[in-house]
């Protein structure tokens, strides 16, 4: 108890003992100045990324969605989907809407989809997309996707990766599956490839 309160009081020394092992460490890592390394700058030099990779972040943003569902169901429509529909240029109301989540949760991780960043609606323009980027990922034997990836199902559906279990299925997050954000575990041969995030 008495570590968390000296943590409470002064964050930077708790930081500062964390990173050295409990070794002597200053009672501050940084100083007021312009020289000095900031929360952020500290915590990369210590080998801990500050939001993690792209592909983590875009994980990140696609389970704090799961359960999001459709209003009605196979309606296509909900006020959080309209939301979805924000990181797609041109989207369309009432859609098909795995795409405009993918989209959207790769716009929240700082690495929007599509050329200009306008979103990609289809999974054929995705497709083509990570094509052109040199982020496109065939499936095949030995292929293993990571966290954060996008997964395609030829050019009908796209999800999130989650990642992959021990006996080599994938764990997606998946926009638009049974009128709603859903984790589902699919078969390693089920996806046609995956797309690059990290």
């Amino acid at each position: 108890i008495s570590t968390i309160q000296t943590a409470l009081r002064d964050p930077s020394a708790a930081l500062a003992t964390a990173l050295t092992g409990g070794a002597a460490a200053p009672s501050r890592i940084a100083t007021a100045g312009p020289d000095a390394p900031g929360f952020a700058t500290a915590l990369q030099g210590a080998g801990v990324a500050s939001g993690g990779g792209p592909g983590a972040r875009v994980l990140a943003a696609a389970e704090s969605q799961i359960g999001q569902s459709e209003q009605p169901p196979g309606s296509n429509e909900s006020p959080v989907i309209a939301q979805y529909r924000t990181a797609t240029l041109g989207a369309q109301p009432g859609a098909p809407w795995c795409g405009y989540f993918a989209s959207w949760a790769a716009r929240q991780a700082g690495e929007p989809l599509g050329a200009q960043g306008q979103g990609l609606g289809s999974v054929a323009e995705i497709q083509s997309w990570a094509q052109s980027t040199g982020r496109a990922i065939p499936n095949g034997p030995g292929v293993a996707p990571k966290p954060g990836d996008l997964i395609l199902f030829g050019n009908e559906h796209v999800g999130i990766v989650r990642g992959v279990l021990p006996d080599g299925s994938v764990q997606t997050i998946e926009g638009n599956y049974e009128n709603k954000v859903s984790l589902n575990v699919r078969p390693a041969g089920e996806a046609s490839g995956y797309v690059s995030m990290s």
